[in-house]
């Protein structure tokens, strides 16, 4: 055979090993909707070791401002996956059968320094120093139904008092929250450990409480719709094995305790750092200090604290914020990751 015939199929071989490759190579396409603070360092890991990648999924992160808009989201098909705080509004488009709890997340924790309560300086110099304090003050959520108004609720349940008695302030998004505590527009809010701490260090707030001592609970969970699963429950297995190997390594690097209950802090640990920041604290030179000061509670396996979900969705019926006759256990699917 001629050598320019060879060369010309050789090179014809090549471009089509060249096509074919990347296709071979790209994963199945996933959506996840998330938050972009710290909450969500799992995920974030998992990514930036390529643990999805590793089970045929190319999964994008679909960032959003507040948690209620991730389970519209998911309802209008933008994303196939969601992880943050169960709100009214989700518990609303669960009981029509829209969406199903499929997984844990980050967990308030007796011990662990998760979600703060924050008061302003001025009213905890005119004596709100306690949580059993709060009744009568103002206090800044995002929306009505969201996770800030059921921790309210049943911070001022643990406390002996009415969360009738809050002047609820929504603002609808956690640094206006933020804002309006610094600023002494409001007199207490909510903030995760990250975002809490350094209002205090720079004197513009107190933190008078964690909401995980005083009402632990699933604050965050994963979901996706009845579609999902019924179409792509393999992918999601595939989501959950890798999801469980970011939950390992966060564990390995956060969670680990000394005799003394003093964390423990490594190289795993300044590598966990190094992917996490690769999303939130970006150049910020305090950014090692904050994920320390700010690193919340994630249960082995991702497991799913199913009787909190279940609290979690009757108290949002009480407050008649969720009208729905599904039993609360038809919301959950723990066909893919353990329960607590």
């Amino acid at each position: 055979m001629p050598r320019s015939l060879l060369t010309r199929r050789a090179s014809l071989g090549l471009i089509a090993a060249a096509i074919a490759a990347p296709s071979a190579r790209a994963g199945e396409p996933l959506r996840l909707g998330l938050l972009q603070t710290l909450s969500p360092a799992p995920f974030y890991i998992a990514q930036e070791r390529g643990y999805f990648r590793d089970d045929g999924l190319d999964l994008t992160f679909r960032f959003f401002q507040s948690a209620q808009p991730i389970a519209a989201a998911a309802v209008a098909g933008d994303i196939d996956i969601g992880v943050t705080a169960l709100t009214g509004g989700f518990f609303g488009l669960a009981g029509k059968g829209a969406l199903k709890v499929i997984g844990g997340a980050l967990h308030e924790e007796k011990g662990y320094a998760g979600s703060a309560i924050l008061v302003s300086s001025k009213a905890y110099a005119a004596g709100l120093t306690t949580p059993a304090k709060l009744a009568g003050h103002s206090f800044a959520i995002t929306q009505y139904g969201s996770s800030f108004h059921y921790m309210a609720g049943r911070i001022a349940e643990a406390s002996g008092f009415d969360v009738k008695s809050l002047t609820l302030r929504p603002v609808q998004q956690v640094a206006n929250m933020l804002a309006a505590v610094r600023s002494g527009q409001v007199d207490a809010t909510i903030a995760i450990a990250s975002m809490a701490r350094p209002v205090e260090a720079a004197g513009e707030g107190r933190i008078i409480g964690w909401a995980g001592d005083i009402v632990p609970y699933q604050i965050t969970a994963l979901f996706t719709t009845g579609t999902m699963i019924a179409a792509h429950a393999d992918a999601l297995h595939r989501f959950a094995r890798a999801y469980q190997r970011g939950v390992a390594d966060y564990r390995a690097a956060f969670l680990r305790l000394d005799a003394t209950g003093k964390p423990i802090h490594d190289a795993g640990t300044d590598a966990a750092i190094a992917a996490i920041t690769k999303y939130v604290f970006v150049n910020d030179p305090n950014a090692r200090a904050k994920i320390l000061d700010g690193v919340g509670y994630y249960d082995a396996g991702g497991a799913l604290d199913v009787a909190d979900v279940i609290a979690q969705f009757e108290w949002f019926k009480a407050q008649d914020m969720v009208k729905t006759d599904a039993a609360a256990r038809s919301l959950i699917d723990t066909s893919f990751l353990p329960t607590r």
